[in-house]
């Protein structure tokens, strides 16, 4: 191969320098160093690189795409040797992390914001997930962890699981919605007779999950629970909501939480990862996510945790 990492960082020097004598300056090498590479390197590729006409040195088209394409491999490499040099300090270059659609990210930033005071290194990715989606994510290795994983892990797997806590669910409708003038609890006929909205499992491996759905009910289905909170405002359909997440349209009156003749379902919440990683980034998350004020935080069930508003306060006055 002709093509170097050593000939594209000479290039890109003399490119940003204007001359072979700057770029040499810089990289603490003679000219004729510089210039036997360029030259070797035209001579190989059967290409000229450089018009040295003038006192500055420009770069022909050819020169000017080779160098174009070259700075992405300059920085790939700079990356890869960068993330080498974590990977032996035993930090990830990235951790994925994937969040059910039930806890607001507002709530996982200031984590994120803390986080990135120790190491901000290593990249955080972040996704939503709905339902099964969340064990899906972590199976198939679209997640490294998954904070709020929806009921039991999937048989067969390896995990390591802590639980969150429950989210207690209520059955909504709007104002205007004909179950809404009902005045003793709702049976299941009543319930059936009206349409549902379910925000799709986001599984794309495994059997997708159903939430508080009855069997022979129609249902409309949308992408995620804040689009299933905005449907059934607008009076499209009916279905349980998380009660954290809709405190506030209980008490302007956008939603009205109806009895159940039944007693309520409520969904269990895990943190879960896989049980033979062990990196620090994952292990920094694992340590943040144990105590119980943050994760009553995290479920809307506690104020931020002074931790994160000392964080988060230091951030802003810089």
């Amino acid at each position: 191969m002709h093509l170097t990492l050593e000939a594209l960082t000479v290039i890109d020097a003399i490119d940003r320098k204007g001359s072979f004598a700057s770029a040499a300056s810089e990289m603490h090498r003679v000219p004729s160093a510089i210039t036997y590479t360029i030259q070797k390197l035209e001579n190989d590729l059967d290409l000229e690189l450089f018009n040295r006409e003038g006192h500055r040195a420009v770069l022909t088209d050819c020169g000017r795409r080779l160098l174009q394409e070259g700075r992405h491999i300059l920085r790939a490499a700079l990356e890869l040797e960068q993330n080498m040099k974590r990977v032996s300090t035993g930090w990830e270059p990235e951790l994925r992390i994937a969040v059910v659609d039930l806890i607001p990210l507002t709530r996982i930033f200031p984590l994120i914001h803390q986080f990135q005071q120790v190491n901000a290194g290593t990249v955080i990715n972040l996704s939503r997930e709905v339902s099964g989606g969340t064990w899906d994510a972590l199976a198939w290795d679209r997640a490294d962890l998954v904070i709020g994983a929806v009921g039991d892990a999937p048989t067969g797997t390896n995990f390591t699981t802590r639980l969150m806590g429950s989210l207690d669910l209520e059955f909504v409708v709007a104002p205007h919605h004909p179950l809404a003038t009902i005045d003793k609890p709702l049976v299941i006929d009543d319930i059936l007779a009206h349409r549902a909205i379910a925000a799709a499992d986001s599984s794309r491996k495994m059997t997708p999950r159903t939430l508080a759905l009855l069997r022979g009910q129609t249902v409309m289905t949308v992408p995620d629970m804040d689009s299933k909170i905005e449907a059934q405002r607008q009076g499209l359909g009916v279905g349980y909501i998380p009660k954290n997440l809709i405190e506030q349209d209980l008490h302007t009156g956008s939603l009205i939480a109806k009895q159940i003749e039944n007693a309520p379902p409520f969904i269990q919440l895990y943190i879960a990862w896989r049980t033979q990683d062990n990196g620090n980034a994952l292990n920094w998350f694992k340590e943040k996510l144990t105590p119980r004020i943050m994760l009553d935080y995290l479920l809307g069930e506690a104020d931020m945790p002074q931790s994160i508003i000392e964080t988060t306060a230091e951030i802003k006055q810089r």
